[in-house]
């Protein structure tokens, strides 16, 4: 049965009257009951202070899919779960949560959730974020005047990056701010809107997350001056700036560090504890109101005036705060998030978190997270070439496993199920970061590297590219995927990869079922993804294909439907007599089509 026959509901605009609720306000919510799925009573299931309640939902509405039906909630608690009990006319049971349709009880955790906490801002909403790494993305004239500190090995710009071995941290190239500002054109061209720096504080290293002061600009990147000149210049483009926070720890030449020892953990022999065991990384200690004081200035002080930053990448957030017993995660994170919305309401928050982040969200502090548990690894083991240059996958022991379009969608339903919808839809997709191997040497070629392209656009979340990815570099480990932007090599980029960027960025900033619309799985078998993304007013279905297969043939679209081919250039859907469509089994493709009745 094709997944579009099953009931359905999620947290978007389509299902739920108002997704940023107020506490206390009543919300009505929605089921989707497609016809033929013999519903013949439906109950909303939701938590009212600890105590699940029941309420029986009523047809709100029959259209050419099947009915809706309608319940009413109270947002009693700042996260208010609920689900839904389904019953059929042949005495079947079965609840909806957001893991799907079961047969069996599952655990609240699944439930969907309504959210009373402010909303991240509205902006980030439409964000689609242009990772940079500033000293190895673009170097201004000025770069060049600049002395080479003690710990640096200077670099040309072309020259090879060094992978593993004690250059790693230490090869300098001498990117700088000003260089960023002097390629905007590049990002806007693209059609990403927002930009996210990482860290520009100074340091003994060219990534920077050993910082040793928070208080300015790294000289090496033009200082402050440098900062205020590219916040001017993103921000008379309309676009935003991110900057990146690290609030686990700091570098070992920071002066907080040894002489405020009430910051960071000691150890009774004098030693002390570093980020996963790294001497230059000294883990700091959230437990005291000293050092949360100054992260509150911190944080302030680079979203006002004149820097203006439109919001914090905060570092390891995963590990912040917490040491052995101590766990001050929770702390850290609202307390940084009540002093941005001080200074800036406006201003994004959102986490790093490398693996299961689901508890640490929908909690009043971070917005989102960086999706590498429910996003980046699924699409890695469904579009992973067959031969690798790396063994590791994100830090699991060996390599990226081949998985089918099935387990895909588990993956990302399990990790999805387990948060808001808010949390899901704020948080940054990724298909390769400054820390990971690269997309492209991931999936082997420029036509897997579309299709994984493809998904970054289309499914839910915002789409955040790390600066490259889009001419097709390569890179097998996290420092070898911070090679030199090739701005002098031209006739290096992949310019099929950088068009189709382009059309995908563009297609998902004008359609907006792609930047607001609910998700419905419709076919996930081997080779082959199909999803629709849908709000009242659009819907698109998405069809992609890691090699070629027999013909897809999809029931459930309404009978009249317009299906104009939007990507890819297939033809536009036909529906056939008996109400299915049928997809050609070209592969590897990745196709868009308008979906709305006629």
């Amino acid at each position: 049965m094709t997944r579009l026959l099953l009931p359905h509901h999620d947290g978007s605009e389509g299902y739920v009257s108002n997704p940023t609720p107020a506490l206390g306000e009543t919300v009505t919510v929605f089921v989707r009951v497609p016809a033929g799925a013999r519903v013949s009573r439906v109950h909303l299931r939701w938590v009212h202070d600890g105590e699940p309640v029941f309420a029986p939902a009523v047809v709100d509405r029959r259209d050419g899919g099947g009915e809706w039906w309608r319940a009413e909630l109270e947002v009693r608690n700042p996260v208010t779960r609920y689900r839904f009990l389904l019953r059929t006319a042949g005495g079947e049971v079965r609840w909806l949560t957001g893991c799907g349709l079961t047969g069996h009880d599952v655990p609240d955790a699944t439930d969907f959730r309504l959210v009373a906490y402010a909303p991240g801002p509205a902006w980030a909403r439409d964000a689609v974020v242009y990772q940079i790494f500033p000293d190895r993305f673009a170097r201004s004239a000025a770069a060049d005047s600049r002395p080479t500190p003690d710990w640096a090995v200077r670099c040309a710009w072309d020259e090879p990056v060094a992978a593993a071995g004690p250059l790693r941290a230490t090869q300098l190239y001498g990117g700088d701010l000003d260089g960023v500002a002097e390629h905007l054109d590049h990002v806007a061209d693209l059609g990403a809107n927002t930009v996210y720096l990482t860290p520009f504080f100074p340091s003994r290293s060219n990534h920077r997350y050993d910082s040793a002061s928070f208080d300015s600009v790294d000289p090496l990147l033009g200082g402050d001056a440098a900062l205020v000149r590219l916040a001017e210049a993103v921000h008379a483009r309309g676009m935003r700036l991110i900057g990146d926070l690290t609030t686990n720890h700091t570098g070992d030449a920071h002066p907080w560090f040894p002489g405020e020892r009430d910051l960071y953990y000691f150890t009774a022999d004098g030693g002390y504890e570093s980020w996963m065991g790294v001497p230059s990384l000294p883990k700091l200690n959230w437990g005291g109101h000293e050092l949360r004081r100054r992260f509150a200035r911190i944080a302030q002080h680079w979203l006002t005036y004149p820097y203006a930053l439109d919001g914090w990448r905060v570092d390891v957030a995963n590990m912040t705060g917490r040491r052995g017993a101590d766990d001050w995660s929770r702390e850290a994170a609202v307390l940084l998030r009540r002093a941005v919305q001080k200074v800036r309401p406006d201003a994004l928050l959102l986490a790093e978190h490398a693996h299961d982040a689901t508890g640490d969200l929908d909690r009043n502090g971070w917005q989102g997270t960086m999706n590498y548990a429910g996003f980046t690894r699924p699409v890695w083991s469904w579009l992973r070439a067959d031969e690798l240059p790396f063994p590791d996958f994100l830090g699991v022991p060996g390599e990226v496993p081949h998985r089918d379009a099935a387990a895909l969608v588990a993956t990302m339903s399990a990790f999805s199920a387990q948060m808001s919808w808010r949390s899901w839809t704020s948080s940054w997709q990724i298909l390769s970061s400054h820390d990971t191997p690269r997309i492209r040497s991931v999936v082997g070629d420029a036509a897997r590297h579309e299709v994984a392209a493809g998904l970054l656009c289309t499914l839910p979340g915002t789409p955040m590219i790390f600066a490259g990815d889009e001419l097709g570099l390569t890179g097998f480990n996290g420092e070898h995927s911070r090679t030199p932007m090739p701005w002098r090599r031209p006739e290096t980029w992949d310019r099929r990869t950088l068009g189709a960027y382009r059309e995908l960025i563009a297609l998902h900033r004008t359609r907006p079922a792609l930047r607001a619309g609910g998700l419905r799985w419709a076919h996930a078998d081997g080779d082959t993804l199909a999803f629709l993304r849908e709000t009242r007013d659009d819907a698109v279905l998405v069809v992609a294909r890691r090699a070629a297969g027999e013909p897809l043939r999809l029931s459930g679209l309404p009978a009249a439907v317009s299906g104009e081919n939007l990507y890819g250039g297939a033809e536009d859907l036909k529906v056939a007599a008996d109400g299915c469509i049928e997809i050609c089994g070209d592969g590897p493709t990745f196709q868009v089509w308008s979906v709305r009745n006629t």
